[in-house]
């Protein structure tokens, strides 16, 4: 069973910038797509980014040219790099693990971000 675990949320302004990590252990070697995804108070939680293993990128129109997805195979790690982060921004952000093999999705615990205007 994989466990992804998630850190670098907090308040941010916007305009600037914030790194979110998410590392993952457990059934690792059976991880194919990584990704974030977010959920703000009222609304459904949606795609923000998505990576493949080969390290094949995937965007939600809202985040492109703002948000960088990226992953380390090694440290079984994926990055998300939010530049120039807005209000509407403002949301827990979830990191997932999909596993094509048997379709498992695997969720971290979420963490907050607080885009301050």
């Amino acid at each position: 069973q994989v466990q992804l675990v998630e850190s670098g949320g907090g308040l941010v302004q916007a305009g600037g910038s914030l790194r979110l990590s998410c590392a993952a252990s457990g059934g690792i070697f059976s991880i194919d797509a990584m990704g974030w995804y977010r959920q703000a108070p009222g609304e459904q939680r949606e795609l923000v980014a998505a990576i493949t293993r080969g390290g094949t990128p995937n965007y939600a129109d809202s985040v492109k040219g703002r948000y960088t997805i990226s992953r380390d195979n090694a440290k079984n790690t994926v990055y998300l790099q939010m530049n120039s982060p807005k209000s509407e921004d403002t949301a827990v952000y979830y990191c997932n693990s999909h596993s094509a093999w048997n379709g498992m999705d695997y969720w971290g615990k979420g963490t907050l971000v607080t885009v301050s205007s």
